[in-house]
């Protein structure tokens, strides 16, 4: 699974452009039309695909993310059936890294080896696991990386020069800088000083350091993605999600479609960011 993810980003980097990667709620509104937007997402030119695991009691999410989660549990949505989402994508596209993305809750509930034997076998390339310190890695990210998954972590503002390799000795597929301090969908910082957090991040390691929480435009990502590997896009996808459905929060016509334009025009900026880079 590792390969996938790596041979993303070498041909990214022989492109000369950073990375997009979106992030939804897996089951948001419900199982079809996540796995109809699960599979628009590719097309509409998204790099690598973030899928959410919903939890009841998610402690980084952002109002738009925690109803999301809400919307999917209410609809039946399983850590099994988010896994099944991957298994499906991957009946048609084989190329495109996902990383599962959620809190260690409903994979402890799951079992930790039946859970990465799930996953590997659905095609899942990565994991993003919020609630794990390094100080926990013993819990699932060794046993991850034995199998070959990636284990990404979240690097911040305030990981300091004493904390930061510690957070990244077990670190794989990419490092993922929240960008800011506080909860998903929270304003997008300055981003001036983006660049000199990658700066500080690669003095510790080779791997690709994606940026996000808070791009909700094509002109956030392409002033991001002028510094950053990867620019990372979440609640603005499951904003657009939620503004399509009805008052019953059930799926319009229009919500695949909806997310897919959003995510084209996300594309033209990080596709459009080393060129203004270079200017």
């Amino acid at each position: 699974m590792t390969a996938r993810m790596d041979q993303r980003f070498a041909d990214l980097k022989a492109e000369g452009r950073p990375a997009l990667v979106t992030y939804f709620m897996g089951g948001d509104p419900d199982y079809q039309t996540s796995l109809d937007i699960m599979k628009a997402l590719p097309r509409a030119g998204a790099d690598i695909i973030e899928l959410g695991m919903p939890f009841s009691d998610p402690m980084a999410d952002g109002p738009a993310i925690q109803m999301a989660g809400r919307r999917a549990l209410d609809a039946g949505q399983t850590l099994a059936k988010t896994i099944d989402l991957a298994r499906a994508f991957r009946e048609t596209d084989q190329k495109t890294p996902i990383v599962l993305m959620g809190y260690y809750n409903p994979i402890y509930r799951y079992g930790v080896e039946r859970f990465l034997d799930d996953a590997l076998e659905a095609g899942i390339d990565g994991l993003i696991v919020v609630d794990l310190p390094p100080e926990m890695d013993d819990e699932l990210c060794l046993p991850a990386l034995a199998k070959d998954v990636n284990f990404i972590r979240l690097a911040t503002p305030t990981t300091d020069a004493k904390r930061l390799p510690m957070v990244l000795r077990n670190t794989s597929g990419f490092v993922y800088y929240v960008s800011m301090n506080g909860i998903t969908g929270s304003a997008l910082p300055d981003p001036s000083g983006i660049g000199e957090a990658v700066t500080r991040i690669k003095q510790h390691t080779n791997l690709p350091v994606c940026v996000g929480f808070g791009v909700k435009t094509a002109e956030h990502a392409r002033r991001i993605g002028m510094a950053a590997d990867g620019v990372v896009v979440g609640t603005a996808i499951v904003n657009q999600i939620a503004n399509t459905l009805d008052a019953q929060g059930r799926a319009s016509a229009d919500t695949v479609e909806s997310v897919a334009t959003l995510v084209r025009g996300l594309s033209t900026g990080v596709r459009t960011a080393r060129l203004d880079a270079a200017e």
